[in-house]
């Protein structure tokens, strides 16, 4: 009996075992299951992004392939020397300042240019010998193709030398220029523009009328449907020399990767901050630091002299890496970028040059830290035209009479045979100049 008893209790152990062992095994086919479930899920999800993520690349490849074809195509529909255009519209947009409307005078479509480049204008000025050069920053979006835009101000003698006249270019087109003139342009060039086939973000500094290409970069990011962020700041003293006031604002408004920082130095008792203008004083580094949050961006800077070296000085103390910071090389006013050096042997060969400027009757011995050819001759009180100071408009040319030049970066413009371009260029040798 108690046998009997002991078998039963054995073989229902026994079945009870083998339940939980299947039990057991079913659940641990179950939980594999799962897991290899699980593991097919996260290897297919990981093979989809990393083909979106491809995808992804080869479009933006293929959008900058495009942009480039474009760009190539439109540099192919320039011209070469001076095109007749005529000002279908002039408008005053503040004091002293006048927006210029141009269309081509023969009709044919214009060729799309690089936001922040410039038109280099041949004026036919009365009582000179030779046109008058000078170049303008373009203050539209290149998407712009009915007409190119320049934004001038008539620039008044320094505070400091009311004796000297007014700006001889500009006091044109603001007080003879007159809708219905035609003017002889050059095409659109320049090396200071904004890549439009980059998606990083970007800071754009501006000081009064310095803000045409700063103008010209945002309205291409916002023509273009960019989603690329801009911090656009611009100073000015007041109300009463910003410039396109409205249209920045309408920028700002409809684009929220815009954001438009206007600092005014003086307001007046009429300008509203928090309307007209966010932050009274000055576009300082300190402002950028309060702003941004961080410094890594590309910046992009036009204003004078003295606002664009506040800003280069405070960004590189700020550890902006030169690469990231681009400012318009022409003019006389501007920061300086930094060039190589030439060697102690160099040097020493520069300081055994000559150059002479035959008409001034002038020979000078060589200044081995002299930036190019053009400075030389203004700090020697000769006088030589200039336009660009960077060898795209051609104004400062000068015959070379005796001797050879090196050119420190290739230029725009090609010279003749028997001149060069001073403004890009130093002495080889001993030098003879028609100046």
């Amino acid at each position: 009996m108690n046998a009997t008893i002991i078998d039963s209790l054995r073989d229902s152990s026994a079945g009870s075992l083998s339940l939980v062992g299947g039990i057991a095994l079913l659940a641990g086919l179950f939980t594999w299951l799962i897991l290899e479930i699980f593991r097919t899920l996260l290897r297919t999800f990981s093979e989809h992004r990393q083909q979106g993520l491809a995808h992804e690349k080869l479009r933006a490849q293929l959008a900058e392939t495009k942009l480039r074809c474009r760009e190539a195509e439109h540099a192919q529909t320039g011209w070469n020397g001076i095109r007749k255009f005529a000002v279908v519209k002039k408008v005053m947009e503040c004091d002293d300042v006048n927006a210029f409307y141009l269309k081509p005078h023969d009709g044919r479509p214009l060729p799309q240019f690089k936001p922040g480049q410039y038109l280099t204008f041949q004026l036919d000025l009365p009582g000179r010998d030779k046109p008058l050069i000078r170049c303008y920053s373009l203050s539209d979006s290149p998407h712009q193709k009915e007409y190119y835009r320049v934004t001038i101000k008539k620039e008044k003698a320094p505070s400091d030398k009311p004796e000297m006249p007014p700006g001889a270019g500009s006091s044109y087109f603001t007080d003879v220029v007159k809708e219905g003139d035609i003017l002889n342009v050059k095409a659109p060039t320049g090396h200071f523009f904004l890549d439009m086939a980059k998606t990083n973000p970007i800071v754009l500094l501006a000081g009064g009328v310095g803000i045409t290409p700063m103008l010209s970069m945002a309205n291409a990011i916002a023509a273009s449907g960019s989603k690329r962020e801009a911090y656009f700041f611009f100073g000015v003293r007041n109300r009463s020399e910003h410039i396109h006031k409205a249209e920045l604002e309408k920028l700002a408004a409809e684009n929220d990767n815009i954001h438009l920082h206007i600092a005014y130095s003086k307001p007046s008792e009429q300008d509203v901050k928090g309307k007209d203008f966010q932050h009274e004083g000055r576009v300082g580094i300190e402002l950028l630091k309060e702003i941004l949050p961080s410094n890594n961006f590309e910046y992009y800077l036009c204003g004078s002299g003295a606002f664009m070296k506040s800003l280069t000085d405070g960004l590189e103390v700020w550890g902006v890496p030169d690469k990231d910071v681009h400012f318009e090389a022409f003019g006389p006013a501007t920061v300086k970028k930094k060039t190589v050096a030439p060697s102690p042997s160099e040097t020493v060969h520069l300081a055994k040059i000559n150059v002479t400027f035959a008409r001034s009757n002038k020979t000078v011995h060589w200044e081995p830290a002299t930036e190019n050819l053009l400075e030389f001759a203004q700090a020697q009180g000769v006088k030589i035209d200039s336009g660009c100071c960077a060898g795209s408009c051609g104004s400062c040319v000068v015959a070379i009479k005796s001797g050879e030049v090196n050119y420190l970066k290739k230029p725009d413009t090609t010279p003749d045979a028997g001149t060069c371009l001073t403004c890009v260029c130093r002495p080889k040798s001993d030098l003879v100049l028609d100046a």
